[in-house]
This record gives C-alpha cells, sequence and structure tokens, in this order.
C-alpha cells in the first residue's frame, strides 16, 4: 500500500456509528425506572390528550437526551399507528441561547426552505405570531423538547409555549413543552410567572454506576463491533472509567469508541502486538489519554482571553522548573504578558479568583500555605496538565503575546 492510501478497513466494528452520540438503540438499559417515570407522564399523549410539561433533569451523560429521542421515537411510531396527530420539534438551545431564536429556529422548522425567515427583522411578538399561526395550520399535539434549556438567557419562550393555548395564541393545536437541564437549580433561575405557567412534571435521572455502564456498553459492543474484537476486560475497563467519570454513559461510549480506533490503527500500521485482531486493556488506556487531551483542551478553549493570559504565564514559569510558584510571582508575570497583549491586566485579587477558579476544571493546583509568623501565610500555583497539552491550547493566545523563550521547545513540537 503507497503512503497515505485509503483502504476500507472493517476491523473492528460492524457499525461503528452505534457508538456515536446520535445513534438511538432499540431498547435502553440501565433507566428502567426513569423510563416508566417518562413513559407514564407522555402516556395522555396517545389517547389525543395534552400531557403536563416535563422537565428532565441529570448530570451530563445519564441517559436524558437518549430516553428522550427514544420514547418520542416510540409515540410517534405508536401515533401513526393509531391515527393521532403528534408532531415533535427537537432543539438544542447550546447557540439558540434566546427566546427570540428559538422562536425562529421553531417558525423555520415547521417552514419549507422557501418560507425560511431570518434571525433577525422581526419584532419578537411577530416571531411568536408566525409561530402560532405554523402550529395552528397543523392542529394536533406538538411536543417541542429544548435540550440544555438552562442555556438560555431568558425565558420568554417557556411563557408563551406553556400559555399559548390560555392566551388564544392557538386553536386547533396544543403543546406540551419537554426541557432537559443538567442543571439542578435551573428552575430556580425561572420567573414566578413562568414557574406557575409550566405545570412541569419533573423527572431526575441519576448516575450510572459501573454494572449499569457495562449494560450500556455491552448492548452497544453487539451492535458496533464484529464477533470476538473485544478482549474480555475491555468493556469492564470503560464501565470502570466510566463511572470514575460521575456516572457518565457518553464518556464511557467515548472511550470504547477510541479504543476500537486505536486498535484499527494499529492493524493498519502493521504494528507487532501479542493481539493484532483484538481490542486490549492497552487500547482503551491509550483512548483515554486521548479523551483526557481533548478534554483539557477544549476546557481551555473556553476560558476568557485574560484567564488563557493567566494559564500562559503560569505554563511559562512551570517550563523554567519554577513551580510551584507563590501567587505575587505568578501575578508579576501575567502582568508582564498582559502588557505584551496590550491588555489591562486585572488585580492580584482577581488573579486568586481565577486561579480558584482553574482549580476547579482541574487546569492548576492551588496550595495554601501557612508558616506561621516568620513565614507567613501565602498560596502556591502550579500547572496540573501535561506542559504539551496546554501550550497547544493556547496557541492562540501565544500568538498574541508572542512566544515566551520557555516554552519555545514545546511550541516547536505543536506546530
Amino acid at each position: 500500500m503507497t503512503a497515505y492510501e485509503f483502504s476500507p478497513q472493517a476491523f473492528p466494528y460492524e457499525n461503528r456509528e452505534a457508538l456515536l452520540d446520535d445513534y438511538t438503540p432499540d431498547t435502553l438499559v440501565g433507566r428502567d425506572s426513569e423510563l416508566e417515570e417518562y413513559h407514564a407522564a407522555l402516556l395522555p399523549a396517545i389517547n389525543g390528550e395534552q400531557p403536563d410539561n416535563i422537565f428532565l433533569y441529570g448530570k451530563a451523560g445519564v441517559g436524558k437526551t437518549a430516553s428522550t429521542k427514544f420514547l418520542l421515537d416510540r409515540l410517534t411510531s405508536d401515533a401513526d399507528r393509531h391515527d393521532v396527530s403528534i408532531h415533535t420539534e427537537f432543539l438544542n438551545c447550546d447557540g439558540l441561547n434566546t427566546s427570540y431564536r428559538v422562536g425562529v429556529e421553531l417558525v423555520n422548522n415547521y417552514r419549507s426552505a422557501d418560507e425560511q425567515i431570518s434571525e433577525s427583522g422581526y419584532p419578537r411578538s411577530q416571531v411568536y405570531d408566525m409561530l402560532w399561526e405554523e402550529l395552528d395550520k397543523r392542529g394536533g399535539l406538538h411536543i417541542i423538547v429544548l435540550d440544555e434549556v438552562d442555556h438560555l438567557n431568558d425565558d420568554s419562550i417557556l411563557y408563551q409555549l406553556s400559555r399559548a393555548r390560555e392566551n388564544d395564541n392557538i386553536e386547533t393545536a396544543r403543546i406540551a413543552v419537554i426541557g432537559i437541564s443538567n442543571d439542578l437549580t435551573f428552575r430556580d433561575s425561572l420567573s414566578p410567572k413562568v414557574r406557575s405557567s409550566l405545570c412541569e412534571r419533573q423527572i431526575s435521572f441519576s448516575t450510572y454506576d459501573a454494572n449499569e455502564l457495562q449494560d450500556v456498553l455491552n448492548q452497544r459492543h453487539e451492535v458496533a463491533f464484529q464477533d470476538g474484537a473485544l478482549s474480555d476486560d475491555v468493556i469492564p475497563l470503560c464501565a470502570a472509567y466510566g463511572a470514575q467519570e460521575s456516572g457518565d454513559a457518553r464518556k464511557a461510549l467515548d472511550l470504547l469508541l477510541k479504543a476500537g480506533d486505536k486498535a484499527r490503527e494499529e492493524r493498519e500500521q502493521g504494528s507487532n502486538n501479542d493481539h493484532p485482531d483484538t481490542v486490549t486493556e492497552k487500547h482503551v488506556k491509550e483512548g483515554r489519554k486521548m479523551l483526557e487531551r481533548e478534554e483539557v483542551h477544549r476546557g481551555i478553549m473556553d476560558l476568557s482571553e485574560n484567564e488563557q493570559i493567566a494559564l500562559y504565564a503560569l505554563a511559562t514559569l512551570h517550563a523554567e522548573g519554577e513551580t510551584p510558584i507563590r501567587s505575587r510571582k505568578h501575578y508579576e508575570r501575567y502582568k508582564l504578558l498582559s502588557e505584551r497583549a496590550k491588555d489591562d491586566s486585572f488585580t492580584s485579587r482577581w488573579m486568586r479568583d481565577q486561579m480558584d477558579d482553574l482549580a476547579m476544571l482541574g487546569l492548576v493546583s492551588v496550595e495554601k500555605k501557612n508558616e506561621g509568623l516568620d513565614g507567613g501565610q501565602y498560596r502556591e500555583h502550579d500547572l496540573a496538565q501535561d506542559l504539551s497539552v496546554v501550550v497547544d491550547a493556547l496557541s492562540d493566545v501565544i500568538d498574541l503575546v508572542g512566544v515566551h523563550d520557555s516554552i519555545r521547545e514545546h511550541v516547536d513540537r505543536t506546530e
């Protein structure tokens, strides 16, 4: 095979898509109690009745979205069989962070391609009027799912949807809202009138334990992988790592996918190993390192520019072998780099608060020292992640500030 040629490589998968986010399995495992409660909440819909609004709460990766897609697929299929008019719309509010944008998205989802409206230029009330018109054209029950609903900056759309019939905005249609949130306190942030109008049914999703994660992974394994492609220790190890990550099934599945991909790459490259036709524990551990790097990279990219400069300052000190370093010296390096970026540097108090936040994200470590009357009290900062990973993620701010001599070799490696 010539260099960089693309040749089909089936091993180790039968259906790799079965491990991806958008895959909905025929059955869901490990969520029996939640599915029973959820099913009961949706049951009035099949009788042509409007169910209560439903809000799902729980940490990321515990099956809220998967359960919603699973049940709504079955509800709409059964509705067709029983000649019940049910329409579903699924919106992710990450990126649609205002009621106006959600309203526009809903209108456009109901309209044909040549009748789309733009994201600006209309009063919000007009967007709502267009939405009511589209809903009434179709009649029946409309179940509107707002995933990551806590990303909304305002709750107008929740009020409007929950009161549309009562306010005589719609006549033939009915609306039920399903909100999905990782924020257990989201309801508390809503205005009293919205909390009152929603009258929602709340369903909490618990985290998966290691045994439940094994059930989830075994189910996907049967669909995703060829027979005998996994060694016996792969799924228990992925489940154990997933349980350590707050019972996040998505991370466990991502890890299984990475392990499969690592085994495929190794076989494609002709590497010699003891199990050339098997995904092994070694591939899981390699995949976990890749996922950890990606997670650190995403966390750093989400920081503000000044936060990245503060982290860059600490990275340069770490590269010089000066860490753990007192917060005062760290602040001095941060001020120097801020001046290079032509940014106003924040106060040392700001630095202290930001380092505490970055410590919570697992990017830095902060240790408080107390040396009594002679040494006094002070704080020491250090990186909590691999220097090369941090430098790679800080590439934009490094371009802005300039490459510090201490990290030049790490920048050269990533280029």
